[in-house]
């Protein structure tokens, strides 16, 4: 990651402050791994941030007026931290320091207790998938086992959601997805219960972590993946809803539909990936037509 971005005098000032920050070289670990490093959620999120910076600084090199004239932004479960920077809300610094506290914290919470973690469920109604959870934790609580977690996680797209919860749930979740017709139910790649109360240790530190950062009223909207809405401008209530992200779902779907009817229609995804685009193509066909990509 990030190595075509490394002639660009920003990014290598933003990656010298990560040095700085994280105490370790994140440029020789977003170009040389291993990817073990890489997959572990401490390194993953100063490591996707940082990148998703310098795929701004990129995009800003031929494109400098459509990031000057940006209306809105909004960043999915880690990348709002990227959005509140570009927004002005918090330094680059700070919102790296945070990342790595929340990056930690996330680690210890999803070590702690039973091993949990994230179901990927694609073509079913989310009637069908509450459903499905509900009979999954009924099954457990029969068991004896009424503190068993399995709940929505993530709504992507339409028919597109995750579930996060304790592994032997969500085993028993994907035969239920299965045999219901789903077109896919499958194990993410994260150690966690991600966005659920098994976060709830977390979002506790990262209010530690946020309770001496300053933030300012964004410059331009942030859209919140709690509320499907803008940010706030009183700056307890954004550290709020920051740490109410760790323990709740993302609504990344009404989200996006917030921001294509409030007029915006062209959209950039600035980052390692092109999960948005993908995402964003089952949401508004019209606005994935014109969407754009600067990947890093």
């Amino acid at each position: 990651m990030a190595k075509d971005t490394l002639g660009i005098p920003r990014v290598k000032e933003m990656f010298d402050e990560a040095k700085e920050v994280l105490g370790y070289d994140l440029l020789d670990v977003c170009l040389n791994g291993p990817k073990s490093k890489l997959d572990n959620t401490v390194y993953a999120q100063p490591a996707l941030f940082v990148c998703s910076m310098a795929a701004v600084e990129m995009f800003r090199q031929d494109n400098a007026k459509t990031v000057d004239t940006c209306a809105c932004t909004a960043g999915l479960s880690l990348g709002e931290y990227t959005a509140l920077v570009f927004a002005g809300v918090m330094t680059f610094k700070d919102a790296l320091a945070v990342v790595k506290v929340r990056g930690e914290s996330m680690a210890e919470a999803a070590a702690a207790g039973e091993p949990h973690g994230m179901l990927s469920i694609v073509g079913l109604a989310d009637s069908a998938v509450e459903e499905i959870c509900k009979q999954t934790r009924d099954h457990f609580k029969a068991q004896g086992d009424a503190a068993v977690v399995c709940q929505m996680a993530n709504y992507l797209f339409p028919q597109g959601r995750v579930v996060s919860g304790h592994n032997k749930a969500l085993d028993h979740l994907a035969k239920l997805a299965t045999s219901k017709g789903a077109l896919k139910a499958q194990r993410v790649a994260v150690s966690g219960a991600f966005h659920t109360p098994l976060m709830q240790s977390a979002s506790d530190n990262l209010e530690k972590a946020l309770a001496g950062v300053k933030l300012n009223k964004p410059r331009i909207p942030v859209y919140s993946n709690v509320t499907a809405s803008p940010f706030p401008d009183d700056e307890a209530e954004i550290k709020k809803i920051l740490m109410r992200q760790l323990v709740e779902p993302v609504q990344w779907e009404s989200l996006i539909k917030s921001v294509i009817s409030s007029g915006k229609t062209s959209l950039h995804e600035l980052g390692p990936g092109q999960q948005i685009k993908a995402m964003v193509k089952r949401i508004d066909q019209q606005c994935w037509k014109k969407f754009t990509n600067a990947r890093v």
